[in-house]
């Protein structure tokens, strides 16, 4: 394998714009292809972007892009589904200039990221959905799209998220996503006050189902929800059900809840829509020649850890600075793979955990709501979390 000239990006959400960006400031050109018409930019609700997220934008330039389209939630209160305070905690760390975590909506980071990623010289092309790719004898990439086009580079990353199909190209016994027996739904409430402090989410383990909610500047109520659900639901179940009916579960769900849940939800206009929790704990294989999975392809965590999107901006950051320095592709996957199959694993793991209590049983849910208060404690304190929120990544140090 030679050094790569050119990348061919499988996936237009948020790692592949942002492995655009940090490619070409490696030297390595790229196109970026997203399989949907006009990218997923209704995919999702909002989202929070953790500190060591922003501080990897950062080494590319592009976390104005996160601070710009974003507002400032550093702090988390979490109680019972009875009004009971169980503590606050900080919501991501504070970088050293005094940055904290950001919440944005999703479709605003998407669109922002890809069109900085265009602006800075790379390409987006639309409906180019991946069926299949091969490393040619002379070590091409060529990849083969549901369209019937066709294209070839140095190296492939599939971004492509938790349902990847270079995953599969790459390891056909590759696993496939682990389903997390809850939902989300999350929506934008107007009209309604709230208690809640500013650049604060509320957190609240129900009696039933977990809600959160944090306003706005604007004062409007960004809010979501967990209904449990034990059974796997298929995208054609999800989407049967209608607005009404997602709003009666919810008012029903929160009910005997002493918090504004039903409020919020009955003051949220629009149309309700909700969809499966899943993560992806260890995929064995990331890589093969010259194709490599990053991100949520890789990886996965479920939103509870609130790291998706900072774990895929570090992949993307990581993997440029390791062709950049590395004599060859496979030298730079292995030494990529060697700098974050920990890590991500381990953040993973800690996302199970959290969307598991989310779920929890009557006496489960005693037990976690009697001891949350010291635990919560414990990560107030600074510490407990400092290996997820302080990670950083020095862009010119050299990767050996």
């Amino acid at each position: 394998m030679s050094r790569a000239k050119k990348a061919l990006i499988i996936g237009g959400g948020v790692a592949g714009p942002v492995a655009a960006m940090a490619l070409q400031q490696a030297g390595v050109d790229s196109v970026v292809y997203e399989a949907y018409a006009g990218g997923a930019d209704d995919a999702g609700a909002f989202l929070t972007f953790a500190s060591n997220g922003l501080d990897a934008l950062r080494a590319i330039d592009a976390h104005h892009l996160v601070l710009a389209e974003g507002f400032p939630t550093p702090r988390m209160e979490i109680q019972s589904g009875t009004g009971r305070h169980l503590g606050d905690v900080p919501n991501g760390g504070t970088l050293p200039d005094g940055t904290v975590s950001q919440t944005l909506k999703r479709a605003d980071l998407y669109r922002a990221l890809r069109d900085e990623a265009v602006r800075r010289g790379a390409r987006v092309e639309y409906g180019k959905r991946l069926v299949d790719a091969e490393i040619t004898p002379d070590g091409v990439v060529a990849a083969q799209f549901e369209d019937g086009t066709e294209a070839e580079g140095d190296l492939l990353v599939g971004a492509d998220g938790i349902h990847s199909r270079t995953r599969r190209i790459i390891d056909p016994a590759a696993p496939g996503a682990h389903y997390i027996p809850v939902l989300n739904i999350g929506g934008y409430a107007s009209d309604v006050r709230v208690p809640a402090e500013p650049g604060t989410f509320r957190m609240i383990f129900g009696k039933r189902a977990f809600f959160g909610y944090a306003v706005h500047p604007s004062g409007e109520v960004w809010w979501f929800a967990n209904p449990p659900r034990a059974n796997e639901p298929t995208s054609a179940e999800l989407a049967a059900i209608s607005t009404e009916q997602w709003r009666k579960m919810l008012v029903d769900l929160f009910a005997e809840d002493d918090t504004p849940a039903v409020e919020i939800v009955s003051s949220t206009p629009g149309g309700l829509s909700g969809w499966a929790t899943y993560d992806l704990p260890s995929v064995p294989t990331w890589r093969r020649g010259t194709m490599i999975v990053i991100g949520d392809a890789a990886h996965a965590t479920a939103p509870s850890s609130g790291q998706g999107a900072s774990m895929a901006i570090e992949d993307a950051v990581v993997l440029a600075r390791c062709l950049r320095d590395l004599p060859d592709i496979g030298q730079a996957f292995a030494a990529y793979e060697r700098l974050r199959r920990a890590r991500v694993e381990r953040i993973v793991a800690h996302g199970a955990r959290t969307s598991n209590s989310k779920a929890a049983g009557p006496v489960a849910r005693v037990l976690r709501d009697l001891m949350m208060p010291a635990i919560l404690k414990r990560v107030a304190n600074g510490g407990s979390l400092a290996w997820m929120h302080d990670y950083h990544i020095d862009w010119d140090a050299k990767v050996a």
